[in-house]
């Protein structure tokens, strides 16, 4: 399976993004989806996760109220729309998918990346 991102820019403070993670493969309704994110000098770490049938979605902490994860796998697409934006966001975010059922969190869980889309957010 091939994940592209799309969707990273620049944006102020306050502003808003929906990034894109369109899959290759029409199987990517049997693969739970996440989004990472690593920012320089960070390990990479979660920031979202949705089961593979969209019925459960689970976030971090320090986003919880502010990104939304969806996804709709007859356009095996998964979305991350990133609202608020703090500098502390800046991070290049990627697409990831795994065969795992349920919501795993940890990306050794994780089987497939996109090349990832970068988010800068000015102060």
């Amino acid at each position: 399976v091939q994940l592209v991102e799309t969707g990273g820019g620049l944006v102020q403070a306050g502003g808003s993004l929906r990034l894109s993670c369109v899959a290759s493969d029409r199987t990517f309704s049997l693969f739970a989806a996440a989004w990472f994110r690593q920012a320089p000098g960070k390990e990479r770490e979660f920031v979202a996760g949705i089961e593979r049938n969209g019925g459960n979605t689970y976030y971090a902490n320090s986003v919880k109220g502010r990104f939304i994860i969806s996804r709709d796998n007859a356009k095996n697409t998964v979305w991350l729309q990133i609202n608020s934006l703090e500098p502390e966001d800046t991070a290049v975010y990627y697409c990831a998918a795994s065969v795992m059922l349920g919501l795993p969190i940890w990306d050794s869980q994780y089987d497939y990346w996109g090349q990832g889309t970068q988010v800068t957010v000015s102060s």
